[in-house]
């Protein structure tokens, strides 16, 4: 699942009249080094929530004839769902599947996808969260062995604590997870209401194992800020993409 529903608030002026996931870097919109990077480790089907201008974003990729794979549309154009909500909505896609890869539009990586799910398929975790060592003011907190136990944010001083340990270490979220498909069973909130996955993943980390996997890839971009942006244009030159 590719999150696509975003306001894209953090780039002013560039998402005035389009929508975050097709702001443009070299001559591409986000969107399309997404799918291409999801398509680099062979998955051939993909949902896109959509909210803000979301005729533009599936008129895009119709445009590429879907770029030659199966993609389909969560249409939250009625009520922005946040990651949870989104997530809940678009359930039916993955009924046939044993666990799936949620990756947020605005993020250009060059995290191993293969490692991630090989993670999660060998330690049978609800889900596995990729996170990174950088400053943030949210971070997940995990056990030395890599489970969820929590959650802080350094700028309100809130803090959750899931699962108790003499050593919690603080990751911050990557934006790229593979889940099980159990999870639909077990979380609490009803289809079709706005609520954060954040919210869902400590609530359940109490009973059910949520892992970490530390990306130390070379580079990890939120192409939500303008500078990032820039940012990504650099590595693009230098691996001449």
């Amino acid at each position: 699942m590719l999150f696509a529903a975003g306001l894209g608030t953090r780039l002013g002026n560039l998402t005035t009249n389009k929508p975050k996931a097709l702001v443009e870097v070299n001559g591409k919109p986000l969107i399309e080094y997404a799918i291409n990077y999801l398509k680099l480790y062979g998955i051939t089907d993909i949902i896109i929530n959509v909210h803000h201008f979301a005729d533009s974003i599936i008129n895009f990729v119709e445009s590429k004839n879907n770029f030659n794979i199966n993609i389909q549309f969560s249409d939250e154009r009625d009520l922005l769902l946040e990651t949870g909500g989104g997530l809940l909505k678009a359930k039916h896609f993955f009924e046939n599947e044993d666990c799936f890869v949620v990756f947020n539009t605005d993020i250009y990586t060059s995290l191993n996808l293969e490692d991630l799910i090989n993670k999660h398929l060998k330690n049978k975790s609800l889900a596995t969260l990729a996170v990174r060592k950088r400053k943030s003011s949210r971070y997940f907190l995990f056990s030395n062995d890599g489970i969820l136990s929590g959650w802080e944010n350094t700028k309100t001083n809130e803090k959750i604590i899931t699962r108790q340990n003499e050593k919690l270490n603080n990751f911050a979220f990557s934006g790229i997870h593979v889940i099980s498909n159990k999870i639909f069973d077990l979380i609490q909130e009803k289809q079709n209401t706005k609520f954060s996955i954040t919210k869902s993943y400590l609530q359940l980390s109490e009973k059910y194992k949520i892992m970490a996997f530390e990306d130390n890839s070379d580079y990890w971009i939120d192409a939500g800020k303008p500078e990032s942006l820039k940012e990504i244009e650099l590595i693009l030159r230098k691996i001449n993409l």
